[in-house]
This record gives structure tokens, C-alpha cells and sequence, in this order.
């Protein structure tokens, strides 16, 4: 085995090698030194100076966030009447804007309940496919707000998954995405501009969505204000009246669009159902749902003022809902569903509490927290038959007057007050303990909203006779009765009501503390100067030149009127539903004129006139479209007391999501 030595030179033991090695190698670097430049190591580059920065902040909302509009343009046109106003102020530019022919005409067809009123699941809202009660996300558009450099890059990072998701582009630029919902996501923008240090911007995203049901009765619903309404024809149709022969016929504008017969004296089988199809139009017919009631424009304007929220709203609301029947029992529907191929009765309406547990045990099996956020309520006047102290107000022919008071349709104010006193506390009491579970057994998360009383002018009581009411030759309002139904209104029936939801003056309740209802009420004051009989300089022309003062607007003469049955010789075409105007309560000419219903669902076809010139039509056509029931700016003006106290409920209008913005720290410099 060959082994390989290792000879090591120790300098120190032979100073002349180590001599000699230095002399060597200090020439040879002596000569290279003389030959270039000394090399000088180089600085580390070091990042600049960061400056913390409190200018710029993420700033979010949700898109489309009232729900039940299924294309944002929708929503879109309310945030944009809504800014700088309130809803009253939005609701009267709408009108002028749509030449008084109502801003909710062009979204019906667009919502998430069709018009059986069943909800869409899914419903395709903005092309995408959501669950409509129980949502897994939300749309947002996010942008950096502040004092943003120009032409500042922004690196975003949305901590939503894994990975998260990133995005860069210009700071001008809007971020469109869709966050989930129950949980929050952290959100952060990085600014890069120039050579300026990057500043870092940092939010959370977390959209609460406020579950909102519609509860009660006409008022409720928007009775009076259709979506669309009926389309009227210039020439005259004709009806009959209790009265029998040509004497008793008379002829009111009719509907534009109808190609059957005008005269009295002739009909045929077909007629009553191409009349309905000619009709005005809800967007749920069987209870004269409407978008302009004042739930509904309640509902949008809390969406359209709080940008971080959504609001999935119920409405169950329905016309000539009492306690007993509408609340926990069925009703009678209002009118048919007028489709492609022919009409669709339901003949009758579910009840509203069974409705709303249907919908709350599907949203909770799929979504075990969703609960209900706010319940609106309206309820009692049918209960007390205030559609009948309306009718003994109006109904002034003796003929008429019998056959209503036979056919139970007249009330007292007696009756009204003995139900008032004995029944309703009991049936209201009920309902209170119907409700309270489905509010996390606190009842301050039902937000009542009270009547007004529709017959005032400037605080005294409207001064009766025809004007407003000459759409049939048997209405005048009787001064003594007016004043009567007036007064007991105002006395009686508002004060008890206000008593049995608070649980005050004696009402018994169990815990006053959560069975006290949210009470409203600060409309009614407003209310005051604009009853059915208010008139203005403002009111529209045709308002002006032809619903009469002295209730002569419509010719006796029925040659003439078979033409043109206005006396002042204008187009009925002319009248507009939601032009602003003076009184905020719809009087029977505006009844006429807005929505000429005929409650075809209101009972069994084998009991309903076949001839559509029947005088039962003649009488229900002037009414039962929203007589003495407000109008859409009645319902704004409802709308705007009601607001704060669910923004007060829900605690909104608080602090948002904090902000932080911060410097980047620079990147660590490498040791070498």
C-alpha cells in the first residue's frame, strides 16, 4: 500500500521561504495595483423613505341590494331619485319624471315573486342564479376612495380562499366580485405610484343581509296603486244602475284596448273575460300587492341609504286582510291572475302567518341561523268594517242604500266602536303571540306603522257632497255622516290602536318590556292637510279642469257621453294615476280612473254578473280600486316616518368596518 505524504511549510520555521514568498508576492500586487482602479464595494440600495398615509380609504357596497329587484337598473333608478331626498321627495320626482304614469310600471315582470305570489328559487338576478331567502353570497363593487395618486397602481388580495384571490390594475378602476355571506373578508390594497413608497390599505367585507316580511292589510298591500294602471279609453262605456231602464244608464270612460261592446245593450259571453285583460295590473293581483305601498318603498329606501347591507324582502300583505281572516285564516281573493291563455282564480289567499313559517322553516333548514330581522305591520281597520262606514258615508240613493244595508255592506259607527272595545284587544292579543316567536320573542322588531285619517283638511273634517265621487250617480258624501266617521277615527279607532301595539291605557300584555310593538305614527300630522277633498293651484290640469268641485264632471246626457263622457271635453286619456297632487287619499274618481277593478275573485263565479255593464260592476269599479285609500306620495309620506324607527330597530347607521392604512415594511436586506 502506497501512502501519499503531506509536506506542510511552516513560515515560521523557515523564515527565509516565508521571506522570500512575500518578497514575490508583494511585487506581483505591487504591479497589478499600478495597472487598475481600487475597487470600492457597493452600497446596498435602500428603499424610500415611507411616509404612513391616512388619505386613502376601501370603500364598498353591495349591488342590487334590495333583492327582490331582479336587474340592477331597477334599484339603480331608486338610489339615484333617493339622493338628497327623502323617500316623499323621491317618490314626486319619479312621477314628474314618468309624465305621471308611475316609475313601477316599467319593473313589473322583474322581481323575484311572480304574480301568484310565489318566490323564485332560484331567481336569476342580474344573470346570476341566487337563492332568494337564503343567499350564499352577495354582489360588491369595491374601489379605493381618498386622496388616490394619479395613475396609482393597485394590487388587491381578497382573503376569500386558498389561494386568495388577486388582482392588479389601475386605482381608478372599480373591483366587481361576489363575496359569501355569514363570514368576513379581509380585503388589501396595495398603491404603488411612481417612485413614492407603496401604501397599504386594509378593510373587511362582511354584508349583512336584513330579512324583512310585509304583514297586514290594504294599507299594507298599497291598495289604490296599482303597478301598472288601467289605460283609459276616451270614449264612453256604459253601465247600469238599480234603477232599471234607460233612465238608469250612464256612461264612464272606459278601457282603452277593449274590442267589445260599449253599450248597455249589448254583451256577450266573452266580454267580462277580454275586459279583464284590458284591466290595470299588480304585481300580485289576488291581494293587490303594489311596489308603491309604503312597506316596499320602506324597504328599498333602507337598502338604497345603508350601502353594506341587503335586504331580502317578504311581502305577504293583502287587501281586506282582517285579523281573524287574512292574519290566521285564509281570504277571498281580490282579482285574478291574467296570463297568456286566459285568467287564473285562486278564489282564495293563504293566510299570512302560515305563509310566513312556510317561508322561515325552508330558509332555516338550509340556513340554520337565518332569522327574521323585522316584521311591518298594518291591521284593524277592516277588523272594525271601515270599508262599511265608508259605503254609509257615500251610498246616498235610498234604492242603493237598501240593497246595501240588506246585503251587509253598510256599518255604523256603532258597530265599528262596539268592535273596537270588545273584539279587537282580544283578536290583537292573539296576533301578538303569533308574532313573537318569529322575532326572537321581542316584538320591537315589528315595526307598526298606524293609519291616517283620510278625511281631514287643515286639521277639520272634509266638507262632503259629489265632488270626488260622481264617478256613480248614487255617491254623495253625506256632510253629518263624514264628520261622524271622522271624528270616531280620529278619537276612537287611531288612539286604540296606538294603545293596543304598545301595550298602554290598560292593555293587558305579559312583558311589556318585549311585548310593546314599534309604534309609528308621525305621519298622520301631514296627513292633516291632505284628505281626499284637498285641491291645489299645483293639482294636475286635468285634476283641475275636470273632477268638478260642484261633482258635475261626467255628462247626463248619454248620446254625448257615449262619446266623451267628461263634461269638460278633455281626453280621459289624460288623467295621470301618480301625477303629484294635493290630497294624498284617493277619492272613487280616483278609483275610477287609476284602477276601474272588478273584483272577479272576490266571490263564486256562479254568483258574479256575466255582463260586465251590470250595475254591481258599476258600483265595485268605483271603489274597489282604492277608494279612501292613500295615494303613492301618501304612501312615500308613510314611508318616511317609518324608516328611522327600522333603521333604529336594526341599529344601522353605527360605525362601519374599520380602515387601516399603513406604509408596506421594504423588502430585508440580504446579508452577504
Amino acid at each position: 500500500m502506497i501512502q501519499s505524504r503531506v509536506t506542510r511549510l511552516s513560515l515560521r520555521a523557515t523564515p527565509l521561504i516565508g521571506a522570500l514568498l512575500v518578497a514575490v508576492l508583494g511585487g506581483a500586487m505591487a504591479s497589478r495595483a499600478e495597472a487598475q482602479t481600487p475597487i470600492v464595494p457597493p452600497s446596498v440600495a435602500q428603499p424610500p423613505a415611507v411616509q404612513l398615509s391616512t388619505t386613502m380609504q376601501i370603500s364598498w357596497e353591495v349591488r342590487n341590494r334590495f333583492r327582490l329587484f331582479r336587474e340592477e337598473r331597477d334599484f339603480k333608478l331608486q338610489v339615484d331619485s333617493l339622493s338628497g331626498r327623502n323617500i316623499l321627495a323621491a317618490e314626486q320626482a319619479l312621477a314628474t319624471q314618468s309624465d305621471g304614469r308611475g316609475w313601477a310600471r316599467n319593473t313589473l315582470g322583474r322581481l323575484c315573486i311572480d304574480a301568484a305570489g310565489r318566490v323564485s328559487e332560484p331567481c336569476t338576478r342580474d344573470g346570476v342564479k341566487e337563492s332568494y331567502l337564503t343567499p350564499v353570497d352577495h354582489p360588491v363593487a369595491v374601489r379605493l376612495a381618498g386622496e388616490v395618486p394619479v395613475g396609482a397602481v393597485c394590487a388587491w388580495t381578497f382573503e376569500d380562499g386558498d389561494p386568495p384571490r388577486q388582482s392588479t390594475l389601475d386605482c381608478a378602476e372599480p373591483i366587481n366580485l361576489r363575496v359569501r355571506y355569514g363570514r368576513a373578508t379581509p380585503v388589501t390594497v396595495d398603491v404603488s405610484s411612481g417612485s413614492e413608497a407603496p401604501q397599504r390599505v386594509t378593510t373587511q367585507i362582511a354584508v349583512r343581509d336584513v330579512f324583512i316580511a310585509g304583514l297586514g292589510d290594504s294599507i299594507a298591500s298599497g291598495e289604490g296603486n296599482p303597478d301598472r294602471p288601467v289605460a283609459l279609453s276616451d270614449e264612453g262605456f256604459c253601465f247600469r244602475s238599480y234603477l232599471g231602464g234607460p233612465a238608469g244608464m250612464y256612461f264612464r270612460p272606459g278601457r282603452a284596448g277593449f274590442k267589445g261592446a260599449r253599450a248597455c245593450d249589448t254583451s256577450d259571453g266573452m266580454s267580462l273575460q277580454n275586459w279583464q285583460r284590458a284591466g290595470a295590473q299588480w304585481f300580485n293581483p289576488a291581494c293587490h300587492r303594489s311596489l308603491y305601498s309604503y312597506q316596499t318603498r320602506m324597504a328599498i329606501a333602507l337598502a338604497a341609504q345603508n350601502p353594506q347591507i341587503a335586504v331580502t324582502y317578504l311581502p305577504l300583505a293583502c287587501t281586506g286582510a282582517t285579523i281573524d281572516e287574512g292574519m290566521f285564516g285564509s281570504q277571498r281573493a281580490r282579482e285574478c291572475v291574467v296570463g297568456k291563455n286566459g285568467l287564473t282564480c285562486q278564489g282564495t289567499v293563504n293566510a299570512q302567518i302560515s305563509e310566513l313559517r312556510e317561508a322561515l322553516t325552508a330558509a332555516t333548514r338550509r340556513q340554520p341561523d337565518r332569522g327574521l330581522d323585522l316584521i311591518l305591520l298594518s291591521i284593524g281597520a277592516n277588523d272594525v268594517d271601515f270599508s262599511g262606514l265608508v259605503a254609509d258615508v257615500i251610498v246616498e240613493r235610498q234604492t242603493e242604500r237598501a240593497l246595501s244595508r240588506r246585503t251587509g255592506v253598510l256599518s255604523s259607527v256603532d258597530q265599528a266602536r262596539s268592535t273596537l272595545q270588545r273584539e279587537l284587544p282580544q283578536d290583537f292579543s292573539k296576533l301578538r303571540q303569533a308574532l313573537k316567536p318569529l322575532v326572537g320573542g321581542d316584538l320591537a322588531r315589528v315595526i307598526y306603522t298606524s293609519y291616517a285619517n283620510p278625511s281631514l283638511m287643515n286639521g277639520a273634517p272634509c266638507p262632503g257632497g259629489r265632488a270626488g265621487f260622481d264617478i256613480h250617480p248614487s255617491f254623495n258624501a253625506d256632510p253629518q255622516r263624514l264628520a261622524d266617521v271622522t271624528n270616531f277615527v280620529q278619537s276612537e279607532f287611531l288612539p286604540q290602536i296606538k294603545r293596543l301595539a304598545q301595550c298602554s291605557g290598560g292593555m293587558l300584555c305579559g312583558d311589556r318590556t318585549r311585548d310593546r310593538m314599534t309604534f309609528v305614527d308621525q305621519h298622520q300630522e301631514a296627513f292633516a292637510n291632505h284628505g281626499f277633498c284637498a285641491r291645489a293651484e299645483t293639482d294636475p290640469p286635468f285634476d283641475r279642469e275636470c273632477f268638478s268641485a260642484s261633482g258635475e264632471s261626467f255628462s247626463n246626457d248619454i248620446v254625448n257621453a257615449a262619446n266623451n263622457p267628461l263634461v269638460c271635453g278633455a281626453a280621459a286619456s289624460d288623467f295621470r294615476a301618480y301625477a303629484p297632487r294635493a290630497r294624498w287619499v284617493r277619492d272613487a274618481n280616483d278609483s275610477y280612473f287609476t284602477a276601474m277593478t272588478y273584483p272577479q275573485a272576490q266571490k263564486a263565479p256562479t254568483n258574479q254578473p256575466g255582463d260586465i255593464h251590470d250595475a254591481t260592476w258599476g258600483v265595485l269599479s268605483a271603489v274597489y280600486g282604492g277608494a279612501i285609500h292613500p295615494t303613492a306620495e301618501g304612501h312615500a309620506a308613510m314611508a318616511d316616518a317609518a324608516l328611522p324607527a327600522a333603521m333604529s330597530v336594526l341599529g344601522l347607521g353605527l360605525a362601519e368596518n374599520p380602515v387601516t392604512s399603513e406604509p408596506i415594511a421594504p423588502v430585508p436586506t440580504q446579508q452577504r
